[in-house]
């Protein structure tokens, strides 16, 4: 049973590998893209968030894949596991199982469709950080993603009843969407690649990113050293990957860079087509050169 560490710097919201059109594992490939994250000098890996399609993974999925990344990664970095899941007994099945397993971190999503008030809220993230505890557990904010934003009034009581909870990864934008969850006693994590340098003046204490699922490197130099030129081009890097589908574009742009990542997404996420993948190698080719070779 872990006791986990609490999460700083700059963290992947990595992709999960799959294989046979998306429908199963591909644990083979875990092992090189943990390689591949933590040779770029990432502080930690956040198995199973959006970018790592958690919600299209059944339960048994998501705890088998957490087992595969924790001993791909080898206690070279952190690892959080996201444990979001529809239902608050799902969610709390795997926060239970993240702290069994040995990770770091828990890290919780509102659970989307429904659209839960205060207390709803409450409730869920309650139970989640009891079923994890002693682990660090991080709220995950993304209202674009769960449909609602977490109140948060409601997230500073929740700090006071549960020990455990440490920070929070905030994913909305813009700034004034994003600014209101900086709230005192809490790890604050900048999602959007846009915001990473106004987050650190702010006093985020680092960044969870998708982007660094693919591109570590250019983002962890701009969690490190802020700036406003290098959010702006984590930015035009974010655009361009958000014009193709996105999952599969970012496993393609890890596979570009000599990792065994198949481009395999689980439906109803789906491939490039004939004319994105063109695209996707002319841009890769053209705009990023020598840094994909």
């Amino acid at each position: 049973m872990s006791k986990g560490r609490r999460l700083a710097g700059a963290i992947a919201a990595a992709a999960t590998p799959l294989r046979d059109g998306g429908s199963r594992l591909d644990e083979e490939a875990f092992g090189p893209y943990a390689d591949y994250l933590v040779g770029a000098g990432l502080d930690g890996v956040l198995a199973f968030g959006t970018n790592g399609e958690a919600v299209l993974l059944s339960v048994d999925e998501r705890r088998r894949g957490l087992e595969v990344w924790l001993e791909a990664v080898g206690g070279r970095a952190l690892v959080a596991a996201h444990c979001g899941a529809q239902t608050t007994a799902d969610t709390v099945a795997l926060a239970a199982h993240a702290r069994d397993a040995g990770a770091d971190a828990v890290a919780v999503i509102g659970p989307p469709y429904f659209k839960l008030d205060a207390r709803a809220q409450r409730a869920h993230l309650l139970a989640a950080a009891e079923a994890c505890a002693p682990l660090p557990f991080y709220v995950y904010e993304f209202a674009a993603t769960a449909g609602y934003a977490f109140d948060p009034s409601m997230l500073s009581r929740l700090r006071e009843e549960a020990g455990n909870v440490t920070g929070m990864k905030v994913s909305d934008a813009p700034w004034e969407a994003f600014e209101r969850y900086l709230l005192d006693g809490f790890d604050v994590f900048v999602g959007p690649e846009s915001l990473i340098h106004r987050g650190r003046e702010a006093g985020a204490v680092g960044a969870v990113s998708a982007l660094a699922s693919a591109f570590p490197v250019e983002v962890a130099e701009v969690v490190r050293r802020p700036t406003e030129a290098g959010a702006a081009r984590l930015a035009e890097l974010r655009d361009r990957v958000e014009s193709f589908p996105r999952h599969a574009a970012l496993k393609r742009v890890v596979g570009r860079r000599g990792v065994p990542l198949r481009p395999d997404v689980r439906p109803p996420l789906r491939d490039l087509d004939s004319d994105e993948r063109r695209a996707l190698e002319g841009w890769l080719e053209t705009e990023l050169g020598s840094a994909v070779a």
